[in-house]
């Protein structure tokens, strides 16, 4: 297959390259606007192979994205292409809006006349996967909300949408737009949701590698409110096999969720990484010391969990990697890469609080 990937320098999309390169036959175009968060340097080990490209293409383009989709030919499309940060989308709403919503409906109009354009037989292969986020569906009930015994539920495929923030919102918005482009036009998408990545090659303003470098540097371990709030923690390489699964093994117009069943506080994140600091690169002191506890963020979700029994059942999808293993590689690949870490904050962000509170 010849793939294009939006938003393959990305954290997740990066990956989503590298395992394609890497494990398969297939050719990838990365189309990229190279934002703050897309750094090419997630993909040297893969740049000189002849089955990549690079374009540098705003998603919000249509008349880059036609000459892509002329020039390159590709038989599906993983549209991954995000504004991504909570906190950011509390400061500035209106980028997630530009590329998240008019973005996802510009690419779709540009798939949607190449594929027009397509033979029988190419038009019954093609592929449009939309990767989304859990975060679509709101919060679920936390343990300290129910009585014990209760068996708390999972964000399933059909759970209602019910998102909290400006970036949620959007990323719902953009799944709608995905499913009426299928609905109307009889355009081949399918979506898949997933709960938080972590792992290599993490622009360090999400809470893994914010953590992890702020502990190096004895720098404060910002625990917004009380900590307990709850993810589910999904290697990004899990992540990766997951989304190449889909795309090719798929049916026509499901829904996936893609799920690490790592439901964890946010605070026994950041001790369990403390934890493995002091095993890895031991002082006086205990680097859990540096925690500090913030003002919440608004609108603050309490408990994200993923059932991916579809995921498993249907398309024979598990991850490879447990909390403490993918955590363990996570932590060690930053010990082992400081250059990427410097080299990606060499602009305005110093790893500084961001959103509405800030």
């Amino acid at each position: 297959m010849n793939i294009l990937v939006t938003g393959g320098a990305g954290f997740i999309g990066s990956a989503v390259v590298r395992h394609i390169i890497n494990n398969t036959q297939d050719s990838i175009i990365n189309v990229d606007k190279l934002t703050y968060a897309g750094n090419l340097e997630s993909l040297k080990s893969v740049e000189e192979d002849e089955r990549y490209a690079f374009e540098k293409v705003d998603i919000c383009d249509r008349a880059e994205l036609d000459r892509v989709f002329k020039q390159h030919k590709p038989d599906a499309v993983m549209h991954l292409a995000a504004e991504s940060h909570v906190d950011r989308s509390i400061t500035g709403p209106a980028e997630f809006i530009q590329t998240n919503i008019v973005g996802t409906y510009t690419l779709l109009e540009a798939a949607r006349q190449y594929w027009n354009g397509l033979g029988e037989s190419a038009q019954k292969a093609f592929r449009f996967h939309h990767i989304s986020t859990d975060e679509v569906y709101g919060d679920l009930p936390h343990p300290d909300e129910v009585a014990k015994g209760v068996e708390l539920p999972l964000f399933t495929e059909t759970t209602s949408y019910e998102p909290s923030s400006p970036y949620s919102a959007s990323k719902a918005s953009s799944d709608h737009l995905v499913r009426a482009w299928l609905r109307t036009y009889g355009f081949p998408t399918l979506i898949t949701n997933c709960s938080n990545n972590y792992g290599p090659y993490h622009f360090p303003e999400k809470l893994v590698p914010l953590v992890i470098l702020n502990a190096l540097e004895g720098k404060q371990l910002p625990i917004y409110g009380k900590g307990d709030q709850i993810r589910d923690w999904l290697y990004v390489e899990d992540h990766a096999r997951a989304l190449y699964k889909v795309v090719t093994a798929g049916k026509v117009g499901e829904t996936y969720n893609i799920g690490g069943h790592n439901e964890k506080q946010n605070i026994e994140v950041v001790k369990t990484i403390c934890s493995i600091l002091d095993t890895l690169i031991p002082r006086d002191t205990l680097y859990a010391d540096q925690i500090t506890y913030v003002t919440d963020r608004p609108g603050h979700d309490r408990r994200y969990a993923i059932d991916s029994s579809k995921m498993s059942s249907q398309l024979n999808w598990i991850p490879k990697e447990t909390f403490e293993t993918g955590l363990l590689k996570t932590v060690q690949w930053y010990l082992d890469n400081k250059d990427w870490c410097q080299h990606v904050q060499d602009g305005s962000y110093q790893r500084e609080r961001l959103g509405i509170n800030a």
